[in-house]
């Protein structure tokens, strides 16, 4: 039998040290493991069944300790065709995964050398942000780790899982498999059941059933879906009851509330900071423009005329001319460029400008992620060179990377997008690429477009050169959106709601003091305003819940939905004691800090935390990036929730048979016969960019879809 000393040895190889490690009586059963535990190992306790099919073979399945297993329904759960699951015996369980009945767990496949078990986890139990409770190969101890670090073990020792949806799968809405391996898994069901003629509405790659993903019990004031069970619905309530969002009567539009516009600010705050240091200024031009400006560049409003919003009254009548609201100003700023610019002296011309624009999409809008209004930067430069012009585009590239990885603790992917996706009517469009991983889906984070020369040309901006000729300046533009905000809350929350990195954080730290009878609340209070004090003193954003009116439990609540970092725990046995109880909201881990170093220790722990939420995101966003030398292989990767690496021809029309043929096979797969037009987003997959970070491409490689010799590496993917 495997020794707890051999399972804590394999986790330190990766860096993994558990949060927790208790030692109890032996739990035969589920309800003993809980027993064991409370209060003491934090996380889901994971429950553990080892299943057998004559034809399919032996399959692990680890879910969490409240999770239904239907028998009968594992067969199409698992994409096993007519199979018919039984409980493997014990005898076979020690003999393929080194353990004993009782202590089976997922830390067990590291003994299966030959590859016999397969696999499948609760996906519950690896979404962001999630913590695992479970036995390191023996009943007597449990350990605490996070998702994405059980992931990372599990895959080292060449089990790569099935991801499964236990809880669709238990409500009956069909085929619950989910992101991870996919070899070997059905390919998941992309739409519901038709409507109005068999079209399906691509919500989330198929969309959650009405009440999948429901808590038992839930309060109303809290949020009542997980994000693993149906991701819409638990977006939507952590957006609005965290106080992020309010809903406006007009479609579209949203009202940012405090603690969302705060967020912006710190990203705006960053940003233009960053921005200025190379020479950028700010500025502001009018969000209307007149038909004829908005028309002059046809490549470029071709893809934006389906948006463009158009004001035709003034009072009872009618304008003499329709004015059009801003979709991006590039039309708007440049014939004020071809009035400033004279000569080679007269450049670089930088400027940026912080504003709202309006995109009228009849698509179904999403708050932050797909709008009609949204508020964003956007920079226009023009250089004398073509080099000049290049260098700046890497740079503000460099400078988005940085809002998502360092403020957001998002990771994003660096690259150029391909020639159908770029920019219209620029020459090149660079991208950071960020990954909803449970969504399965990329969403585009900010671009910077080298522009070339061609609204130079199309506006007629000319300079004289120093050496006299006149020249066509080489301008960039760039933007990044309110968008960053809806990225952060899908990657990082839970489903307790938010989960803030600390740089962004409104606030950093909450107190709560803990009243009880016979305490002197004032001098509770009193002390709890001390510690306020020396923490702001230290830097740290910190408030002093002392709402008499809800009690403390309720506060942690309201508190962990709303992502503060850090909850300090003031009762009256710490007062004795001169010390605080500091709980992290990302964790949950829990530490009794002496008073006199609380703001040192509060400084450190928000630093650690921002460190560490972008290493979990990383890891995770790393464990759904695959490689695919064939158009099957692609397809089976892409079913199972990835971003996909493919050696690439990158030649337009097969990039658009790409889409076609997978879109195609996906509504095939779910027995639909169209998409809903009005779907937020497609079945279809998509270039996301060429990586600037990618693999050697060896001579010859053919391209996975068209045959030809392949010419870049290509990242792939479902995409909002």
């Amino acid at each position: 039998m495997t020794s707890v000393e051999a399972v804590t040895s394999a986790l330190e190889k990766l860096g993994i040290k558990p949060s927790a490690m208790v030692e109890h009586d032996a739990a035969m059963t589920v309800e003993a493991g809980l027993q064991a535990i409370e209060g003491k190992c934090p996380g889901v306790f994971v429950k553990n069944l080892v299943v057998r099919d004559k034809k399919a073979g032996l399959f692990l399945l680890s879910v969490r300790h409240d999770a239904k297993v239907d028998m009968k329904a594992l067969p199409q759960l698992l994409g096993v065709s007519g199979g018919n699951f039984r409980m493997a015996d014990s005898a076979l369980m020690t003999e393929k995964l080194g353990v004993a009945q009782g202590s089976v767990t997922p830390l067990a496949v590291m003994n299966d050398t030959e590859g016999a078990v397969r696999l499948v986890l609760d996906k519950t139990l690896v979404a962001d942000g999630a913590t695992v409770a479970l036995h390191p190969c023996t009943n007597t101890r449990t350990c605490s780790i996070s998702g994405a670090e059980l992931l990372a073990f599990v895959n080292s020792h060449g089990h790569e899982p099935l991801l499964a949806d236990f809880a669709a799968a238990a409500a009956g809405n069909g085929n619950g498999g989910g992101g991870g391996g996919g070899g070997g898994a059905a390919k998941p069901k992309e739409g519901g059941k038709p409507k109005e003629g068999g079209k399906a509405k691509a919500a989330g790659g198929g969309g959650p059933t009405k009440g999948a993903g429901k808590k038992e019990n839930a309060s109303e004031k809290g949020i009542e879906y997980t994000k693993a069970g149906n991701l819409p619905k638990w977006y939507e309530q952590v957006i609005v009851k965290s106080e992020m969002i309010e809903f406006y009567d007009i479609s579209g539009c949203y009202i940012l509330r405090p603690w969302s516009f705060s967020i912006w600010e710190a990203i705006k705050d960053f940003l233009d900071a960053k921005i200025k240091t190379v020479g950028v200024t700010n500025c502001y031009f009018p969000m209307f423009v007149s038909e004829a400006k908005l028309q002059a560049e046809k490549d470029h409003i071709e893809d934006f005329a389906p948006e463009v919003a158009w004001v035709t009254k003034s009072g009872d009548g009618d304008l003499n001319e329709p004015i059009a609201i801003r979709p991006t100003s590039e039309t708007i700023m440049y014939p004020a460029f071809r009035s400033w610019i004279h000569s080679h002296r007269d450049l670089p011309i930088k400027l940026n400008q912080w504003c709202n624009v309006v995109r009228w999409e009849f698509k179904h809008p999403t708050p932050f992620l797909r709008t009609r209004e949204f508020l964003w930067q956007e920079g226009h430069t023009a250089h004398a060179t073509k080099e000049e012009a290049d260098v700046e585009v890497l740079q503000i590239l460099e400078f988005y990377a940085a809002v998502y990885e360092e403020l957001l603790a998002v990771p994003v992917i660096k690259g150029r997008k391909t020639e159908k996706e770029k920019f219209a009517g620029g020459d090149y469009t660079t991208t950071v690429e960020a990954f909803i991983p449970a969504a399965g889906r990329a969403i585009q984070g900010a671009t910077s477009h080298g522009l070339g020369q061609n609204f130079g040309k199309m506006f007629r901006i000319e300079f004289e050169g120093a050496d006299g000729k006149k020249a066509i300046p080489w301008q960039n533009s760039w933007g990044l959106t309110t968008r960053t905000l809806g990225v952060m809350v899908m990657v990082h929350g839970d489903d307790k709601g938010l989960v803030l990195p600390p740089r962004v954080a409104p606030l950093q730290a909450v107190i709560v003091p803990i009243t009880m009878k016979d305490v002197d609340e004032g001098a509770q209070l009193k002390t709890c305003g001390e510690i306020a004090a020396a923490l702001r003193e230290a830097g740290v954003r910190v408030h002093v819940d002392d709402r008499s009116n809800y009690n403390p439990g309720w506060k942690y609540s309201y508190w962990e939905l709303k992502g503060v970092p850090l909850r300090l725990e003031l009762g009256p046995k710490d007062m004795a004691k001169q010390q605080i109880r500091v709980v992290r909201r990302d964790t949950n881990d829990k530490e009794d800090v002496p008073l006199s170093i609380l703001p040192q220790k509060a400084a450190l722990l928000l630093v650690q935390m921002q460190h560490e939420m972008l290493a979990r995101a990383r890891q995770t966003r790393d464990s759904y990036v695959a490689q695919a030398l064939t158009w099957e292989d692609f397809m089976a990767k892409i079913g199972a929730g990835n971003l996909v690496l493919t050696p690439y021809c990158n030649e337009k029309e097969f990039e658009e048979l790409v889409k076609k043929r997978s879109k195609e096979e996906a509504l095939a797969a779910a027995g639909e016969e169209a998409e809903d037009d009005r779907a937020a987003i497609s079945l279809a997959v998509k270039t996301l960019c060429i990586p600037y970070e990618a693999p050697p491409l060896p001579d010859g490689t053919p391209c996975f879809i068209s045959g030809k010799p392949a010419v870049c590496w290509t990242l792939w993917g479902r995409s909002y």
